[in-house]
């Protein structure tokens, strides 16, 4: 193991307003739950993204669970998610006790396959089996393309619930990424472009359905002097003290998406021309966040697996990471419907097998970065060679 510093995936980046809004709290003893915080926390992230409302919450998780309640889905009902994902985009789905049915990637954009969503409707249409929603994953900062995805579940009345979790401060044709979808969730997790340490948020131009979810997500409390509770609630609210660190992290947004746009672009650059080395694409329709830096590694041109890269870079103490196991490979979810992108081929197989994601924080130095690219480069001239050879 290398004696270097750890170069992490993504981590926190924080900053000195954070410390202040933090202190405010503590100055005016507001350390329980809500205060002034939490208020400005969500106007301030509604007019950066332009819904009417939003509400903070503790997780992404709890954010795409309370957009699910909206929706009505219960059990039996059935929820479409895309498939190249992270668990949480459909844990809530199994906590309401509904079936996930899955839906592949494309190729062009490494999100939800359109292709695939057309032919699970019109066969969910046949059977009578509709999904109550479809939650689209915004995949490693960049949008779906929501456009035809709204006209699909708008023919058949499907809600759209968006998972920006990975992508605030993108953009889909001039709208902010999240907020297409009838409801957005984005995550504050520690590892995301802005943090709060733990915490989510739900956005909607729908004021009464987010007052809803207030309602649920404080313990479902009546108006009455006593406890008084009619409805199944939840502990959903984000602190005070974590909406503080919001705040700060907030305003340097758009920092943050440019440190990382410039890490991804050294990145390219660096390994511009090198066979077998393909990045994940931006969509022309909008600017992605490159939360993560993510690319394909050939094996058979470069001579190395993503397995095997990911050894080489944590001998060196640099953490990488495969992109996410689609869920439709889970111990947990294989017993759920799959929809590929053709009949023939699952792109979301082949992006797993092949794909890698790279130290993406925007914190990171050029020293760091010149450490992980010579160590992949080091990798692939010294295998390549035998590979050709043989």
């Amino acid at each position: 193991m290398s004696e270097e510093p750890r170069i992490l995936l993504s981590p926190p980046h924080l900053g000195e307003a954070e410390r202040r809004y933090v202190q405010e709290a503590f100055d005016t003893n507001w350390i329980a739950p809500l205060g002034p915080n939490v208020d400005e926390f969500e106007s301030e992230l509604a007019r950066k993204v332009g819904t009417r409302g939003a509400l903070a919450l503790s997780s992404g998780t709890a954010a795409i669970h309370q957009a699910l309640r909206l929706a009505g889905v219960g059990r039996g009902d059935r929820v479409f998610v895309s498939t190249l994902t992270f668990v949480a985009s459909v844990n809530p789905v199994l906590y309401e006790g509904a079936e996930p049915v899955f839906i592949d990637s494309d190729f062009e954009t490494w999100n939800m396959s359109v292709a695939a969503l057309e032919r699970a409707l019109a066969e969910a249409k046949q059977e009578n089996r509709l999904p109550k929603a479809v939650i689209v994953v915004n995949l490693y900062g960049q949008s779906a393309d929501m456009d035809p995805i709204m006209e699909l579940c708008g023919a058949y009345g499907v809600m759209v619930i968006e998972d920006a979790a990975e992508s605030l401060g993108a953009s889909y044709k001039g709208k902010a990424s999240g907020t297409i979808g009838a409801l957005g969730i984005y995550s504050f997790n520690g590892n995301k472009i802005i943090t709060t340490s733990g915490g989510g948020m739900l956005v909607s131009d729908n004021v009464e359905a987010l007052s809803k979810v207030r309602y649920w997500s404080t313990q479902a409390r009546d108006p009455a002097l006593h406890y008084e509770h009619s409805e199944v609630g939840y502990n959903y609210r984000l602190s005070n003290v974590l909406a503080g660190i919001g705040r700060g992290q907030l305003e340097k947004l758009e920092d943050r998406v440019a440190a990382r746009r410039a890490v991804f672009s050294r990145y390219e650059q660096a390994f511009e021309g090198m066979e077998g080395i393909e990045w994940m694409p931006e969509a022309p329709y909008g600017q992605s966040t490159r939360w993560l830096s993510a690319l394909t590694i050939n094996p058979i041109m470069t001579g190395v697996t993503t397995s095997e890269l990911i050894r080489t870079l944590a001998e060196e103490n640099i953490e990488a990471r495969p992109v996410w196991k689609p869920m439709h490979l889970q111990p947990l979810l294989r017993q759920y419907d799959y929809y590929p992108h053709s009949l023939q081929f699952s792109v979301s197989d082949q992006l797993f097998a092949r794909g890698l994601c790279l130290p993406s924080g925007s914190s990171l130095s050029e020293r760091e970065q010149d450490r992980v690219i010579a160590c992949i480069s080091h990798q692939i001239h010294s295998r390549r060679p035998t590979h050709e050879s043989a």
